[in-house]
């Protein structure tokens, strides 16, 4: 999204932004529909950490004019943008727009009829950078789906937001994306960052709260609330704790835990789905205002737990615990989405009495995945795994929150503090803080 709501500002944020891409081991950022197009300096420092760009058009979430005078403005404008940006090698995919082929489909028109992504654009493309890679929308309708009744179960990208419920429910477990597009969870900011953007006296009930909502993407012009984001993110952390905080602390924490777990199991249920799901965007870095959000990174650069979760799971060698589906056994996978072979150590632990319970030495063909052990798992369980691995004499760390909700908040702060320690460590004093 843009850097700051007043773009002069945008310059100051883009070393410290990027510095949060390259840290987390982001290797794909997308710049959307909704931003600004950003600067050389933005593409630069991405050209010098090797993170490639996916480079929307500024259009989004609407019907644009398919006018012969307005189409011209499109042009000029793709024309400026794409001989301004086409050196950069950090540039991998131009992209029409956002939603809007979703837009037409739900109206029961055909995206095709689109002029500024079937028509302008291409054109422009084709002349100014013939050989970078195109398509038309996120998510893209092609052709042979206009007019499908299930259109959205069968695009090959697609953006999972769906119905906002339990993470591990089964629209986000039985998905069938190639790739998606976007897929994001709400976590509250920090308590200090909140108290820099609502005034004292509003800061806390989170319900019936207007400073809330104004800071929580409500249109001005809506007189009720038609997608409550704020309720959204309250109902999040009652899907997982079984009841939602009555404190601020608490309910930063509780919002920020629920966060953080949603998104690392996004992140790796893909890397274990790599067979048909080739790669993950998730929504979203960092706000570019003070806000309620799925960003896992403040408007003020603090960074909210997630932050600390997805840096552990995109790193190139990873030890994922996977589901147990219909079975009794959770998969112990090493994943390595390097074109090497890597020499991996791992062990799991239980959080609870220290026990290992397995361990071993395996060496991982490249850019495969490869189950290495299992757990014997119950029903009943709601267990904390930890889990770490050492590659080329650098140690990492992870953990698997076994069971089905609701579990206790007191329980998992406490269980916070091991997950904090693990390789990679981070102050779980100042989680949610």
């Amino acid at each position: 999204v843009p850097l700051d709501a007043f773009h002069s500002r945008d310059a100051e944020r883009v070393e410290r932004a990027v510095g949060l891409f390259d840290d987390l081991g982001c290797n794909m950022i997308r710049c959307w529909g909704g931003n600004v197009y950003e600067d050389h300096a933005f593409f630069d420092r991405c050209d010098e950490c090797g993170i490639m760009v996916w480079q929307d058009f500024a259009y989004a979430c609407c019907f644009y004019p398919q006018t012969d005078d307005f189409l011209a403005q499109v042009r000029r404008e793709a024309e400026a943008v794409v001989e301004k940006l086409r050196n950069h090698p950090s540039l991998a995919l131009w992209c029409g727009d956002n939603e809007i082929d979703g837009f037409y489909a739900n109206a029961g028109l055909n995206p095709g009829a689109n002029r500024l992504t079937r028509e302008v654009i291409p054109q422009v493309l084709h002349r100014r950078d013939p050989y970078r890679h195109y398509v038309p929308s996120s998510p893209y309708v092609p052709p042979s789906l206009v007019g499908a009744p299930d259109v959205w179960a069968h695009t090959p990208e697609q953006h999972l937001w769906g119905p906002r419920g339990y993470y591990k429910g089964p629209f986000y477990m039985q998905h069938s994306a190639h790739f998606i597009g976007e897929i994001g969870y709400h976590g509250c900011p920090n308590v200090s960052s909140i108290e820099r953007f609502i005034s004292p006296e509003h800061l806390w009930p989170w319900d019936s709260n207007d400073e809330w909502q104004v800071h929580a993407v409500y249109h001005w012009q809506h007189q009720a609330i038609s997608r409550d984001r704020i309720q959204l993110m309250a109902n999040q952390v009652r899907e997982l704790f079984g009841a939602i905080p009555d404190t601020l602390a608490e309910f930063a924490l509780a919002s920020q835990v629920t966060q953080a777990e949603a998104k690392k199991y996004f992140i790796e249920s893909t890397r274990l789905r790599k067979w048909h799901t080739s790669g993950i965007l998730w929504w979203n870095v960092i706000d570019g205002w003070p806000q309620f959000s799925d960003a896992i990174v403040d408007y003020y650069f603090s960074r909210k737990l997630a932050y600390e979760y997805i840096r552990r799971v995109q790193r190139p060698v990873c030890v994922i615990v996977g589901e147990a589906g219909s079975g009794k056994y959770l998969p112990v996978v090493v994943s390595n989405d390097t074109r090497s072979p890597a020499d991996v150590h791992y062990r799991i632990w239980d959080a609870e009495d220290r026990q290992t319970i397995v361990e071993g030495d395996f060496s991982a063909p490249p850019n495969q995945n490869w189950q290495v052990d299992r757990l014997r798992t119950f029903a009943s369980d709601q267990r904390l795994y930890l889990i770490e691995w050492e590659v080329d004499g650098e140690r990492f760390g992870n953990h698997y929150l076994a069971g089905t909700p609701p579990f206790r908040l007191e329980q998992y702060r406490a269980w916070l503090q091991a997950i904090a320690a693990l390789p990679r460590s981070f102050d779980a004093e100042r989680v949610a803080r």
